[in-house]
C-alpha cells in the first residue's frame, strides 16, 4: 500500500495520511531488520520526527553496512541524506547523495542512481538552486525511463521538473 498520496508543488515533499503513517509507525514497533529500520524512518521523516528519523537513519546506514548489500546500504545513505536535508544541513546531504548517485552509476544501477539524484534534485530546490534542480530531476527522468520505471515515478518526477521550472520562472521574473 502506498501512503503517498501526492506531492506538494510549492515544497516537493510526499502528502501522506499522517493518521496511516503514524498508525504504520505503532506496527512496526521497535522491529531492528534493515527493512523495519528504513521504513521507520521514512515515516518518521514524513511525520516530521526528524530527530527520531535522524537516530533511527544513522542506525540502518550502520547496519547495512555489517550486514546488507551494497545497494542496501546505498538505500540507507540516501534516506538518512534525505534526513539531513529536512533539518535543513544541506551540504552535507547533497555531499551524501552525489557519493551515492555516482557509486549507483558506476555500478549500472540505473532506478538507485535516479533514487539518489531525485533526493540531490530536491536538495537543490531547497537551497534555492533552481538549475541544479532542474538538471537533477532530468536525470532521474533518464535513468527511470531507461529501467522502466513505474508511472508513479515517472509522473512525480515530471512534477518535481515542472515545480522547478516554475519557481525557476518566478525567481528569474523577482529577481
Amino acid at each position: 500500500m502506498s501512503y503517498i498520496k501526492g506531492y506538494d508543488p510549492e515544497t516537493l515533499r510526499e502528502i501522506v495520511d499522517a493518521h496511516q503513517c503514524a498508525e504504520r509507525l505503532g506496527e512496526l514497533g521497535d522491529q531492528r531488520s534493515l527493512a523495519a529500520l528504513l521504513e521507520r524512518v521514512w515515516l518518521m521523516k514524513v511525520l516530521g520526527l526528524l530527530d527520531d528519523a535522524l537516530v533511527v537513519s544513522e542506525q540502518s546506514v550502520r547496519l547495512a553496512r555489517m550486514g546488507g548489500t551494497r545497494k542496501d546500504l546505498l538505500r540507507a545513505r540516501i534516506l538518512h541524506a534525505s534526513v539531513q536535508q529536512q533539518r535543513g544541513a544541506y551540504a552535507a546531504a547533497h555531499q551524501e547523495l552525489t557519493t551515492c548517485a555516482e557509486e549507483a552509476e558506476g555500478q549500472g544501477w540505473s532506478a538507485l542512481a535516479a533514487f539518489a539524484y531525485q533526493h540531490r534534485g530536491k536538495v537543490s530546490f531547497d537551497a534555492d538552486d533552481f538549475t541544479d534542480a532542474r538538471a537533477d530531476f532530468k536525470r532521474a527522468l533518464f535513468l527511470r525511463q531507461g529501467a522502466g520505471a513505474p508511472e508513479e515515478e515517472l509522473a512525480s518526477t515530471l512534477e518535481a521538473i515542472r515545480a522547478t521550472e516554475y519557481r525557476r520562472t518566478a525567481a528569474s521574473v523577482a529577481g
